[in-house]
């Protein structure tokens, strides 16, 4: 099993449901989603960025990524409803926690001048997204391959009810947030 979700059932919840006085185990926050996604609006005038969004987004997840389609069409962007415009993953149980791992200890300490990540960027319900500009920072990616650097947007969901439960169970598990 991942590391981390070992970290939370053994050492987490307890801690948790210290802090905020839960009556039972199954009141703790736990993670219940991470969506990985890639948005790429040049895919309108080359479709072959796409393609390669869709191969590395795969590599980085470790499971298969799907192509986004326009939701409707917008005359300004040249876009029409229905066209290709991103890739996504959604990664759950095992996948997720070994993710987070990765994200959290190899790769966030691989952004240049990194200070930590934002804790403001709670959506009100106990969810997180964290945007990244560039793919480089995966190991999987390799360097010498990339046509094009492409930035993506991390969204961590939980079952927390506040922002404050989300924060104290992300910050628990190691998430380097700004001081």
């Amino acid at each position: 099993m991942a590391r981390l979700w070992d970290m939370y059932r053994d050492e987490i919840v307890g801690r948790m449901m210290k802090e905020f006085q839960y009556q039972n185990t199954m009141q703790v926050p736990r993670l219940t989603k991470t969506v990985l996604n890639m948005g790429l609006g040049e895919a309108i005038q080359n479709i072959k960025i796409l393609d390669g969004a869709v191969e590395e987004l795969t590599l980085i997840a470790g499971q298969r990524a799907v192509t986004t389609r326009a939701r409707r069409s917008i005359a300004a962007f040249k876009l029409r409803e229905g066209m290709p415009i991103g890739c996504t993953v959604t990664l759950r149980r095992e996948k997720m926690y070994y993710f987070l791992d990765k994200l959290i200890n190899i790769v966030l300490p691989r952004v240049r001048d990194f200070r930590g990540v934002s804790p403001k960027a709670f959506d009100g319900r106990g969810n997180y997204t964290l945007g990244l500009r560039e793919q480089l920072i995966f190991p999987e990616i390799d360097y010498d391959k990339v046509e094009k650097i492409k930035g993506m947007n991390i969204c961590i969901v939980s079952t927390a009810q506040t922002d404050e439960e989300a924060y104290f169970l992300l910050k628990e598990m190691g998430m380097p947030f700004r001081s």
